[in-house]
C-alpha cells in the first residue's frame, strides 16, 4: 500500500497531520509521499494520482475546490480519509471514502483529529487551535492539559508563527517550506521541545519585525463595524497577512476586517475576518468571487481584480455577520 498525506501547509493542517501519524505512523518500509502548499495553493489534490494500492489522508483542504479530483481519485480505486473544517457543500457518498467534515467556525481540523485519536496528543491540537485563531477553543482544550506557568504562551505563540510561515506568494517569501517544516516539527512528539529549537526562535524574530511594520499601516476605510487595510506588493506583506488580520480581530473583537495586498498584476489578494463576536459570514462574502473560500469565521480571495475593489470593499462594509448560522447562503 502507497500512503499520501496531503495537509494545508499552515498550523492547523501540519498539527494535524502531527497528532494523526504520532498515533497512527506509516507502516515501516511502506512508501509515502508528503503534499502540501503555501496559504493559498489548496487545489493540492491535482498533484495526486493513485489506484487500489493507494490510501490518501486529506488534512485541512477544502473539498470544494478539490471535489472534481478527489471524485477522480475514489474512480480510480484510492482509498480515502478526509478531515476539515471548510465550506465543503455536498460530501461525495463513496464506500471507500470517509469524510470527517465539521463547518462551525469553533472548530478546526486540528480539533477533528483530536477527537479521532482520543485526545493523545492534545497540545499539539491547542498549537494548531490557536493558529488557526481559535484562542478560546485553545484555551478550553489546554484546560486539560497539565501545564506549567508560561507554557500556554508557548504554544500560542508556535501555533501563530506556524501559520505565519504558511503565507507567501512564493516559496522564497518564507522561511521553510510546509513539506519541510512539517518533516522538522514531526521529529518532535512534545511541542515544547520543537518551540525551543532555533527554527523556531527564527520564524518568531521575522514574524515579530513583519507585524510590526504591518502595524504602522492606516486602515483604508474604519468604522466601528468593520475596517479595511492595504499593504503593498512586498515579501514582508505576503507573509504578514494573515498573522495581522487575526491581531486586528482580536484587538477588535465586535469589528470586521479585511487586509488587501497588492499582487503587482493588477489584482489583490484579500483576507477576511468576521468579528469574534459574531463569527459567521466570512466564507460566505469571499464565494462570491471565483478564487473566494474559506471558514466561516476567517475566509480569503486568491486574485480580486483592481475593477472589482470599490464593490468588494462595499460589499464588505454592508456584509451581515451572525452569532450562530441563521442566514443561509
Amino acid at each position: 500500500m502507497r500512503y499520501i498525506d496531503v495537509f494545508h501547509g499552515d498550523a492547523d493542517g501540519i498539527c494535524a497531520l502531527h497528532q494523526l501519524r504520532l498515533v497512527e505512523p506509516v507502516p515501516a518500509g511502506a512508501q509515502l509521499q508528503l503534499v502540501s502548499g503555501l496559504k493559498r495553493e489548496i487545489d493540492l489534490l491535482t498533484e495526486v494520482t493513485g489506484g487500489p494500492d493507494c490510501a490518501v489522508t486529506v488534512l485541512d483542504v477544502s473539498l470544494e475546490r478539490n471535489r472534481d479530483h478527489l471524485v477522480r481519485l475514489l474512480a480510480r480505486g484510492a482509498w480515502v480519509r478526509y478531515f476539515d473544517h471548510h465550506f465543503a457543500e455536498a460530501i461525495p457518498v463513496h464506500p471507500r471514502l470517509h469524510a470527517v467534515i465539521e463547518e462551525a467556525p469553533d472548530v478546526c481540523t486540528s480539533i477533528l483529529v483530536d477527537r479521532h485519536i482520543g485526545g493523545r496528543h492534545r497540545a499539539w491540537a491547542v498549537v494548531g487551535a490557536f493558529g488557526d485563531n481559535l484562542h478560546a477553543v485553545a484555551r478550553s482544550l489546554a484546560a486539560s492539559l497539565d501545564l506549567r506557568e508560561g507554557q500556554l504562551d508557548t504554544l500560542r505563540a508556535l501555533g501563530e508563527v506556524l501559520n505565519y510561515n504558511a503565507y507567501g506568494e512564493t516559496a522564497a517569501d518564507v522561511m521553510i517550506e510546509p513539506v519541510d517544516l512539517y518533516k522538522a516539527l514531526h521529529r518532535h512528539a512534545d511541542p515544547f521541545e520543537f518551540a525551543a529549537t532555533p527554527l523556531v526562535r527564527q520564524m518568531l524574530a521575522r514574524s515579530r519585525e513583519d507585524l510590526s511594520t504591518a502595524l504602522g499601516v492606516a486602515p483604508v476605510l474604519q468604522t466601528r463595524h468593520c475596517a479595511v487595510f492595504r499593504l503593498p506588493n512586498t515579501p514582508w506583506a505576503a507573509r504578514v497577512i494573515g498573522s495581522f488580520a487575526n491581531t486586528l480581530a482580536h484587538g477588535h473583537p465586535r469589528r470586521a476586517h479585511a487586509v488587501l495586498r497588492e499582487r503587482g498584476d493588477g489584482t489583490f489578494t484579500v483576507s477576511v475576518r468576521a468579528p469574534l463576536a459574531e463569527p459567521y459570514g466570512a466564507d460566505r462574502l469571499c464565494r462570491h468571487y471565483a478564487s473566494g473560500g474559506g471558514r466561516a469565521a476567517a475566509a480569503g480571495i486568491d486574485r480580486l481584480d483592481a475593477t472589482q475593489l470599490d464593490a468588494f470593499v462595499h460589499m464588505f462594509s454592508e456584509a451581515r455577520w451572525e452569532a450562530a448560522a441563521t442566514l443561509s447562503d
